[in-house]
């Protein structure tokens, strides 16, 4: 079989790897182009077509743009030799580590994995359900597409913005303690900005750490630190897909441009093993519910009737040391010297945990008067499904 035929065969071969389930029929995108993947969708088509030279020619492009691009200089090295010998794989130089090889092929099809198999344009992850008004984007990512997705706040809604390959654990995701080499999937935000200066080389342009371990983390025991978005050492473009001890890695210019949109104490950050998509009418029935939920909390904790306003509690619940029994006991005594409850709940955000159990996360500015007590304070609750009904898992202060 001739070079360029045997090439043309395995570009084939890794494309259809990459393709998965995506249909020639599929939506129209509204999907960022930004980064490599175009390219390399463009390069591996020409090879598809037996367009060898033209391939070329967009590798010398793409290497032009992304001079530290190890996955590009693996591809320009491979189509120069299919000129002369028959190709085996992606990646034929004799001399080289068979890990590195197997980390780039990994890398390519990770790429354009996501760049073919990309949502339609008005699907949301489920995971929004709603961003209080000072939080003006949401960064959601997805371990098994290697893939980080910005949103911005559009009135509550969520406006896709960009989306970015990353790097995660080692060892997967479902982070449980210390020095595991996994990522944790939950609901975070940004805590600090650590910027280029105050690090070394190895985590590139900056770090932006992330608040694990959450109160949920913590109630199950997790442990562990240092879970940080950041960037890679300057002679490295990227990682391959796992590559990190839990971090989430970013290309330098994209965790650049990213940066430019996190609000340290605020924006929240989603990690998933593989984003669940609705469409905006299903989104929209999900948050509807969840909202009318918590407003029928909110309004028995107003009327008074203890036990109205505690069937809003799950059996497991917990609060700092105290149980179900021992929070009932407490709101029993408390409201029995109450004349008049007042509840305002503003800046309300809601974010679906996705995780394996049904978990929503709420956080909202809690204003608290009564006939003989007044505060404010920020509360976070966790929800849970029991009994095919939202109840709260856990209260704090956030």
């Amino acid at each position: 079989m001739a070079a360029g035929k045997r090439f043309h065969l395995l570009a084939a071969t890794l494309c259809l790897a990459a393709a998965g389930a995506v249909s020639a029929a599929a939506p129209e995108q509204t999907y960022s182009d930004s980064g490599p993947e175009p390219l390399l969708a463009q390069i591996f088509s020409q090879i598809e077509q037996n367009s060898l030279d033209a391939a070329l020619g967009q590798t010398e492009k793409l290497l032009k743009a992304y001079p530290n691009f190890r996955l590009g200089h693996l591809i320009k090295g491979d189509l120069l030799l299919a000129r002369s010998r028959p190709l085996q794989t992606l990646g034929n130089a004799s001399n080289a580590p068979q890990d590195r090889l197997a980390d780039l092929r990994e890398e390519a099809i990770a790429r354009l994995k996501a760049y073919r198999d990309r949502p339609p344009a008005d699907y949301v992850p489920r995971y929004l359900l709603q961003m209080h008004p000072e939080q003006k984007y949401a960064v959601v990512v997805d371990t098994q597409k290697a893939r980080l997705y910005l949103y911005r706040n559009e009135n509550g809604k969520p406006r896709f913005v960009a989306d970015y390959y990353i790097s995660h654990g080692k060892a997967g995701t479902d982070k449980a303690r210390e020095g595991d080499k996994k990522t944790p999937i939950g609901v975070y935000h940004v805590t600090a900005s650590l910027p280029r200066q105050k690090l070394g080389d190895f985590y590139g342009s900056g770090a932006f750490p992330i608040s694990y371990p959450n109160e949920w983390d913590k109630r199950q025991g997790r442990n562990g630190h240092g879970i940080w978005l950041h960037g890679t050492p300057s002679d490295t473009f990227s990682r391959p897909p796992k590559a990190s001890d839990g971090c989430v890695v970013l290309a330098n210019q994209d965790l650049d441009a990213l940066a430019k949109n996190l609000q340290i104490g605020t924006t929240p950050v989603i990690i998933s093993n593989s984003i669940e998509w609705l469409s905006l009418d299903d989104w929209q029935a999900e948050r509807s519910a969840l909202s009318r939920t918590i407003e029928e909390w909110r309004s028995d904790w107003e009327s008074l009737d203890t036990e109205k306003y505690l069937r809003h509690y799950a059996k497991r619940f917990q609060a700092g040391k105290q149980n179900l029994e021992q929070w009932a006991m407490q709101k029993r005594q408390v409201n029995a010297g109450k004349q008049w409850i007042k509840i305002e709940a503003g800046n309300i955000s809601m974010f679906r945990n996705p995780g394996r159990e049904e978990m929503v996360v709420v956080t909202f500015d809690q204003d608290y008067k009564s006939s003989n007590l007044s505060n404010v304070m920020k509360k976070r609750q966790y929800w849970i499904k029991e009994d095919g009904a939202w109840k709260i898992v856990y209260e704090g202060g956030a």
